[in-house]
């Protein structure tokens, strides 16, 4: 499959003045060998690094692609943080035309923090269907603790080769699956917000995610049996949502309440005692059904009482994430979005939220969906006690200045 980007949502660009940096999307068994070629049709040149963590490397096999440098990276301990930005960066070579980045999810962050730093073009060659950030303009980044949205390159090209993607560990693409399936919470935070303070909800935008969501939820057992159409479909929405976010600036139309759970959990906040091996997608996964959970717990309310929103203290959140974290999360709360949501606001449109939860799929069907895929379910599976559901719910939305309606529950006098 061949997606011309820059056609398909020239309608779009149009309408909101912007461009979009990727322009075509193969997905295809056996292509990741055409990417130096196929960039080349689309202007990319001079010499080529290509970027893999030991792992990717070993994937990609004799099917990697030519490049004049190859930097490998070692898998184990690597992450999206400065020091994986350090690390890439003293071993990446000057005089680059183009990065291809070889990989999944802390592969692309870091090649594409690098691209845009540096002013180099990449191209973007998924080797899982693990997260959907390959399309984005923006990472998610660990930077002195605190989880950042941080600007970065989108690539031009992406080539995804099918083959590899499917025979990847099975987990990674129950992964990539649980970061799609947050969008069901992701979209209903962006619509609330819509409804209780007007903000902008661009609806081309907000469809083209919740096609990518449909993909991903039609594509169920075929992804656990890794099922090439499954996979293919899977590979297709975290593309698409990439897509959406590149579009939209920010991750608005994909991270809700449901990464902010993820977030708060990879920040290990000293004062909670989180901790986690699990992969994100799997963690937002999870912090999907929690949030969908709340939220129709909260739908379910017959008067719910509302009060005016207080605000984080600083007291509350030392006492959770510890004194350094709490220090950033301070600065990033500093202007709370919550603020502009009024008591009034929250009584008078209290129908409209009601109906938007209402098309969330309740925690019992997300928990059948997960399990037909071989995803992860429960705060146990990610190495999590379950006995932290409550401090996660209450402080995990402080990791970013979003309004969501996990945010509002601030506002519920209990």
């Amino acid at each position: 499959m061949t997606l011309d980007i820059k056609a398909l949502y020239a309608p779009i660009t149009a309408a909101l003045h912007t461009t979009l940096t990727t322009e075509k999307v193969i997905l295809d068994a056996g292509c990741l060998p055409e990417a130096p070629a196929l960039a080349a049709e689309m202007g990319l040149t001079g010499p080529v690094a290509a970027i893999y963590d030991d792992n990717t490397y070993a994937a990609a096999g004799f099917r990697r692609p030519k490049a004049d440098w190859e930097v490998i990276l070692p898998a184990e301990g690597l992450h999206a943080n400065e020091h994986g930005v350090a690390l890439l960066e003293e071993r990446l070579p000057d005089g680059a035309g183009y990065y291809i980045a070889v990989g999944s999810g802390t592969v692309h962050d870091l090649t594409r923090y690098c691209a845009f730093h540096r002013g180099v073009p990449f191209v973007s060659c998924p080797t899982a269907a693990s997260v959907d950030g390959f399309c984005s303009s923006v990472a998610a980044m660990t930077i002195h603790g605190a989880k950042k949205t941080i600007p970065t390159a989108a690539p031009k090209l992406v080539v995804a080769d099918l083959d590899i993607v499917a025979n990847a560990p099975a987990y990674l693409a129950a992964s990539g699956y649980g970061d799609m399936m947050g969008k069901y919470i992701a979209l209903s935070d962006w619509r609330i917000s819509h409804i209780l303070t007007g903000e902008s909800l661009y609806q081309p935008i907000f469809d083209l995610t919740q096609q990518a969501l449909h993909l991903t939820a039609a594509a169920g057992e075929g992804i656990r049996l890794r099922q090439l159409d499954a996979v293919g479909n899977l590979t297709y929405g975290l593309v698409l949502s990439g897509i959406a976010m590149q579009l939209m600036g920010n991750s608005r139309p994909a991270s809700g309440a449901e990464h902010h759970i993820s977030h708060m959990i990879e920040m290990e906040p000293a004062g909670a005692k989180l901790r986690s091996a699990a992969l994100h997608g799997e963690k937002a996964g999870v912090g999907t059904i929690l949030a969908s959970k709340e939220y129709h717990r909260i739908a379910a309310m017959k008067e719910p009482v509302w009060q005016d929103y207080q605000t984080y203290s600083p007291e509350e959140l030392s006492a959770v994430y510890g004194e350094k974290l709490a220090a950033e999360l301070l600065k990033e709360n500093e202007r709370d979005v919550a603020q502009a949501v009024s008591v009034q606001a929250l009584q008078e449109k209290w129908a409209e939220v009601q109906q938007v939860i209402a098309q969330i799929p309740t925690a019992e069907e997300l928990t059948r969906m997960y399990t037909d895929t071989g995803a992860y379910t429960n705060l146990s599976d990610i190495g999590v006690d379950p006995a932290k559901e409550s401090v996660l719910l209450d402080y995990s939305p402080a990791v970013r200045n979003r309004l969501t309606l996990m945010r509002l529950r601030r506002c519920l006098a209990r």
